[in-house]
């Protein structure tokens, strides 16, 4: 790295590096590394490869590339994150979004029509689901619920980047406590992976997703299991439940949610084609 000058010899040894050290995607994360450290565009770093790129923007680009060799994600090196076409702030304290989520977005808004809406959202992290959908619908409001400070902070900024901060309130709480309101629309990405098998992930997620966020108990159902007993409660007539589930789990957490004496009213796939987001209704309101 220390001889490399130009954009194009950069870009090779940085490509090396990261293959060397098993990094699937290297060519297309050494591009976006220096873009972000040298404040170049991707056109440049393509029309322009004998572009000599300055001493201290090269040293930028190294400790980016050295991060990236210990797997950690570009999206975290960078500190945002797109979702849903949006840019969202993240760090240690949050779950990096994933498009996946994206399907809880979809369902919602497909299941709720425009009127205005009173919204929970359980785990906000990032706030990238409820800052999305208040964004879709500015009608709304919401109430962002999260068991650590620092994630609320985080969404905090989200909502004000995204100019819905006067839509939405925050609460430093576990699920429904400290919550004394019901809801239209009670919505969240709870943590799923059982917690053995969060150990079984990649690098990537295991050393920088928060595990918080990620283990899901036992069997990964958990949350889940708090979820429906409190959402009664916490919905009003006719109100949505709205869930990121792992693949896989569709089955058991409808199961836990009839349970409840709830009902299902429509599902979600991802790309992949699992069901990604489940949608429920209490059946007696």
């Amino acid at each position: 790295m220390k001889k490399a000058e130009t954009i194009a010899a950069l870009l090779q040894e940085a490509r090396k590096s990261l293959f060397n050290a098993d990094i699937e995607l290297s060519a297309l994360d050494a591009r976006l590394l220096l873009q972000a450290a040298s404040g170049l565009t991707h056109e440049q770093l393509i029309s322009e490869p004998d572009m000599v790129v300055a001493v201290d923007k090269i040293s930028k680009f190294k400790t980016f590339i050295d991060r990236r060799m210990n797997h950690e994600p570009v999206t975290r090196i960078l500190g945002e994150r797109e979702f849903y076409g949006r840019p969202f702030q993240v760090s240690p304290a949050v779950l990096d979004p994933r498009a996946d989520t994206e399907t809880i977005i979809e369902l919602t808004l497909q299941l709720m029509n425009v009127e205005p809406k009173r919204i929970l959202d359980l785990g906000t992290g990032s706030g990238a689901i409820v800052v999305t959908l208040l964004a879709e619908r500015p009608k709304w409001s919401g109430v962002a619920v999260d068991i650590s400070a620092e994630a609320l902070e985080i969404a905090k900024a989200n909502a004000q980047a995204l100019g819905i901060a006067d839509q939405l309130e925050f609460h430093n709480a576990v699920w429904f406590n400290d919550i004394a309101e019901k809801f239209d629309l009670i919505v969240s990405n709870p943590p799923y992976i059982p917690h053995l098998e969060v150990f079984e992930l990649s690098l990537e997620v295991q050393n920088y997703d928060p595990h918080i966020a990620l283990s899901g108990g036992d069997d990964g159902l958990e949350a889940y299991r708090a979820i429906a007993v409190g959402a009664v409660n916490y919905l009003k007539p006719g109100g949505f439940v709205v869930l990121e589930i792992g693949a896989g789990q569709s089955a058991d957490v409808r199961q836990i949610f009839f349970a409840q004496g709830f009902q299902l009213t429509g599902q979600k796939s991802d790309l992949g084609g699992h069901i990604r987001a489940l949608a429920f209704q209490f059946a007696n309101l």
